[in-house]
């Protein structure tokens, strides 16, 4: 029997799964590393944090498992986007990665935005936002001058373990496509983003297809890892392009659902001109070719664990969730907005914050929890306004994380997406969207859709509910002007947070 290995390289941790020819996961392993916070808003990370628990989760997998390395056919990666990896001519870091979730760069934002103008959505397809990887660049050349004069090139925090493993420089289109100097439709670095910013063409890595073999195990890090130094390594993608493709988001008319800590409406596209006008993200897909749009909601499982921790520090999520299906859709004119974090789709929002509406003397414990499950659906559910109001079919999405846990949760989804929604019986998320991209590159399928037909395996659907869809539709209406109405407050608020 012989295997891959899906590699996901998170925020907190590095996960590998060995999965065989069936799509069974036989084993998994994972490793946590720090994070660096050395001031507020600040999100850092050690790369060498993430090669080594690589390659401990790679040793882990064959000794758990009593495989051969050489049955181990290749390998590949999902990764967190838009992390700032900067190497030197020697090819070493030059200072510690600053991560997606790192808030510094507002300023760097807004000198995007003056000097590109419409360009950049016209070529990149994404606003300038703090977390992705241009404004990270400019930071560094302005704050830190003498660490940025020692760099010769950028990479992604999945590049860059890759490129430990291999000795080879990559980075695939997906990931590219998060950096804002990728011209996504084209597929090829922006000469005129670069230049307007001062930097060169050679200071971008070469761009591969994430499927595409990339090389093999240097001989150190095959010893380290336990695998043959002839183990095929191929390009993966980002961790949400690698999702979709894990969920098998892999043609017309499919959307994902991932409720995490925070939550991701992802479409697949195939038209690379489609326009949704930076209401959402738009980035290259992991498979050839195709593209995506996404929205994210920042704070959605977050949402629920933060009503948990604060009022229920004891019970589990089930029992948390014990009485919520008693609960009436609409949780009785009680209203929850999950800005705990501020918000990204539609509203990008660093100062707004969450707002209980409607609270009464007859509202319960249940009703909130019904009310916090509702508005993160409900948040999520304006990203699926959006792509319809652009023309998407949005008539199938596929359930995954926190959201597909809960059989109550993946009917109120159904209810308030107005579409059927399917829960996977294997989900594995990134990782084995990785393991697939391994699987497809060794030529085990013709197609990544072929794997899919053989690695996902679909479980229980949801159909929505007329009665209920009506009662949401209303309340979605209300649930839409709350962010309006509370803006101005929560920024005279904003003085008074610690």
């Amino acid at each position: 029997m012989s295997y891959v290995i899906g590699i996901d390289l998170g925020t907190s941790a590095v996960k590998a799964l060995l999965v065989d020819r069936e799509g069974r996961v036989k084993r998994e392993a994972s490793r946590s590393y720090p994070l660096i916070h050395e001031h507020s808003g600040w999100s850092e990370q050690k790369p060498e944090d993430w090669v080594d628990g690589t390659v401990e989760v790679l040793r882990e997998l064959l000794s758990s498992s009593g495989l051969l390395g050489v049955q181990v056919e290749g390998i590949s990666f999902s990764g967190q986007m838009h992390g700032l990896v900067l190497l030197d001519a020697d090819r070493k870091p030059v200072r510690n990665a600053i991560l997606w979730n790192d808030t510094r760069t507002t300023a760097e934002c807004r000198d995007i935005e003056r000097v590109v103008g419409d360009q950049l959505l016209g070529v990149a397809r994404n606003p300038a936002l703090e977390g992705f990887t241009l404004p990270k660049i400019l930071w560094v050349r302005k704050h830190e001058p003498e660490v940025f004069e020692r760099a010769a090139n950028f990479l992604l925090p999945k590049d860059y373990v890759r490129l430990r493993l291999t000795g080879e420089l990559h980075m695939d289109y997906s990931d590219a496509a998060g950096t804002l100097l990728l011209d996504v439709a084209g597929r090829k670095w922006s000469g005129d983003i670069l230049q307007a910013f001062g930097l060169s063409t050679g200071f971008c890595p070469p761009l591969a297809e994430s499927h595409e073999f990339v090389g093999t195990l240097l001989p150190d890090m095959a010893e380290r890892s336990g695998l043959p130094a002839g183990t095929n390594v191929f390009a993966g993608g980002a961790d949400n392009a690698c999702g979709a493709i894990g969920a098998g988001i892999l043609s017309e008319g499919l959307t994902l659902c991932s409720i995490g800590t925070s939550g991701v409406i992802l479409t697949y596209e195939n038209d690379k001109d489609a326009d949704y006008e930076g209401k959402v993200h738009f980035f290259n897909h992991g498979q050839k070719d195709a593209f995506y749009a996404m929205g994210v909601t920042l704070a959605a499982g977050y949402s629920l664990s933060w009503f948990k921790n604060t009022f229920a520090p004891n019970e589990s999520f089930g029992e948390l969730l014990t009485g919520v299906g008693d609960v009436q859709p609409g949780a009785g004119g009680l209203l929850f907005t999950p800005y705990l974090v501020g918000e990204r789709t539609p509203h990008a929002d660093s100062q707004i914050r969450g707002s209980f509406i409607g609270v009464d003397g007859s509202h319960t414990r249940d009703h909130f929890v019904r009310a916090v499950m509702e508005g993160i659906t409900f948040s999520l559910g304006e990203s699926v306004a959006i792509f319809r109001a652009a023309g998407k079919k949005v008539d199938r999405v596929v359930s995954i994380g926190g959201g597909a846990q809960n059989p109550i949760w993946l009917q109120m989804q159904a209810d308030i997406f107005n579409a059927e929604v399917v829960a996977l019986e294997n989900e594995q998320g990134p990782g084995l969207g990785a393991a697939m991209l391994a699987a497809y590159g060794c030529g085990w399928f013709d197609s990544l859709a072929a794997c899919a037909d053989k690695f996902v395996k679909r479980a229980s659907a949801y159909k929505p509910q007329p009665e209920a869809v009506k009662a949401y539709e209303g309340l979605f209406e209300v649930y839409r002007q709350v962010y309006a109405q509370t803006r101005g407050m929560n920024e005279a608020l904003a003085v008074f947070r610690g």
